[in-house]
């Protein structure tokens, strides 16, 4: 993607997921951005189990996401955690639950109605140990080495500069501090009419780096231990994001592990 289309990109995924905050949407797939019906992706099909939504405030879960990256973080009670696009506040709060009144979660979303609304729902679900700031991933608002785990959901690749977002995970992580990611990936090489098509790029599927660019990057940044496990089920809900347009040849939801090393 070039320089010149980055604001242009970041101002399109600003306003269409803002949209999705104010009107409570309810996918992250590309019928979000224009089709008259948003599709409903069942939270249960990427990972959550029935018990963690009902713990959430009414209003956080709205379906956004391709994977459970609490599932690979192995979070521990006091340990520091920063969610990359915490949208309405879904794995802040279950995050905030782990790691009990000792831990806390700091979640970053550069759309403002996304922190109005997960503020809202973190008040409403009396959550003390959580907060939510204004920020763009690639220049994130926390200290270096502040936190102890990343976690993220289906959000890294909608940036457009994916190394620059895992250059500032490296920053802000303490040594010996961990990613825990899910995100979609590509598996085979887009066509440019997906790449191109706006509405795939804000949907999570068009701007889809590839297992192999992923693992150079986060290995030349200094990560250690990089392990990217794509997910073949994924391909069932990816196909429902766009019907017809056959996506899910190309996309898959993976999850992407690594540590910085203590010595960094």
């Amino acid at each position: 993607m070039s320089e010149s289309s980055t604001p242009d990109t970041r101002d399109l995924v600003r306003k269409v997921y803002g949209e999705i905050a104010s009107t409570a949407g309810t996918c992250c797939g590309p019928s979000c951005c224009g089709s008259p019906a948003p599709i409903k992706i069942d939270s249960t099909r990427l990972g959550y189990s029935q018990a963690d939504l009902e713990q959430l405030p009414e209003g956080a879960e709205m379906g956004l996401g391709c994977g459970n990256p609490r599932a690979i973080a192995a979070l521990k009670s006091g340990e520091a955690v920063l969610d990359l696009g915490s949208g309405g506040g879904v794995d802040c709060f279950l995050a905030a639950r782990q790691v009990g009144p000792t831990g806390r979660v700091i979640g970053v979303d550069m759309t403002q109605e996304m922190i109005s609304r997960a503020r809202a729902n973190a008040a409403k679900g009396g959550y003390t140990n959580v907060e939510f700031r204004l920020g763009e991933i690639e220049h994130l608002p926390l200290a270096d080495s502040s936190v102890d785990v990343v976690i993220s959901n289906c959000v890294v690749n909608l940036s457009p500069d994916k190394p620059g977002v895992y250059r500032e995970v490296f920053r802000v992580l303490k040594p010996g501090g961990r990613v825990a990611i899910s995100d979609v990936v590509a598996t085979a090489p887009i066509p440019e009419e997906i790449r191109h098509d706006l509405a795939l790029l804000s949907g999570c599927v068009a701007g889809a780096a590839t297992i192999d660019e992923l693992q150079r990057t986060l290995t030349e940044i200094g990560f250690e231990s990089v392990r990217i496990q794509p997910k073949e089920e994924s391909r069932q809900f990816i196909r429902d994001w766009a019907p017809g347009r056959g996506v899910e040849q190309y996309v898959v939801s993976a999850t992407i592990e690594a540590v910085k090393p203590t010595t960094a």
